[in-house]
């Protein structure tokens, strides 16, 4: 792994999905509604539905709006008959990129994948390309200024899978994905308070980039991301603070 967290690039990935709140709640909907539908309306024996709901009242989705799509799903109505695909593709410099789709027409959603790839520097690639890359996890991130050994402690007991302590200080807390909502409960019940969770696809490998091979990805990550059809964007790439600092600066 790379000398600084996961996390250094996904908060900056954050920061501006976070402007783009009202298509988010849209995605989530769809992924509860999805959720619901595969594993059934009860959150506590469907773990993907437990985890979309902890993901969206985080986003301060009201519970109303959560009840609502769980029932969608638990309906089966036909004007929410979505199925779940993934692309694959490169972006700059060769980095992996692997989207997780939800669609009610998959020849819509192809083709804007591809548009989006096209115009962007990128490659839609075929499957199997790139997705040998990526695990599946859960992710916990604390930032500095807690006790390394009794946050360690308490990962062990919860079942984490690995612990990784940063020279910074902050740390990352990594689960197999099942046991993703279990850990995570289990490091709130011993106090300590994540500043990001979720499920995420972890690159075997990465890619480091310079600051325009990082302006001409997040362009393509931007515009991927940006499409009604594509749940989430995942890549290899490595991206340094400073990279982004410079980049936001030109902007």
């Amino acid at each position: 792994m790379a000398g600084h967290s996961k996390w250094a690039n996904i908060k900056h990935r954050k920061a501006g999905q976070d402007a783009k709140r009202g298509k988010i709640f849209t995605k989530l909907i769809r992924e509860i509604v999805v959720s619901a539908r595969a594993g059934g309306p009860s959150p506590e024996d469907n773990p993907r539905l437990r985890a979309v709901m902890d993901k969206a009242l985080t986003a301060n989705m009201k519970r109303d709006t959560i009840d609502k799509a769980i029932a969608r799903g638990a309906g089966n109505t036909d004007t929410d008959n979505y199925e779940e695909i993934s692309y694959e593709g490169y972006g700059s410099g060769g980095v992996a990129i692997l989207l997780e789709c939800m669609t009610d027409n998959r020849n819509r959603t192809v083709a804007d994948v591809r548009h989006a790839f096209s115009k962007r520097g990128g490659n839609l690639g075929t499957d199997g390309s790139v997705a040998y890359l990526f695990s599946r996890i859960g992710l916990l991130h604390y930032s500095p200024g807690l006790d390394a050994e009794v946050l360690l402690e308490a990962a062990a007991e919860a079942g984490a899978a690995d612990v990784i302590v940063y020279n910074d200080g902050a740390i990352d807390v990594q689960t197999e994905f099942p046991d993703f909502m279990v850990v995570k409960e289990a490091m709130t019940s011993a106090g300590f308070e994540h500043e990001f969770a979720d499920v995420q696809m972890l690159p075997a490998t990465t890619v480091t980039l310079d600051i325009d091979g990082a302006g001409s990805l997040l362009a393509l990550v931007d515009a991927l991301e940006d499409l009604d059809d594509v749940q989430n964007v995942y890549t290899n790439a490595d991206i340094a603070d400073e990279v982004y600092a410079e980049l936001a600066a030109r902007n």
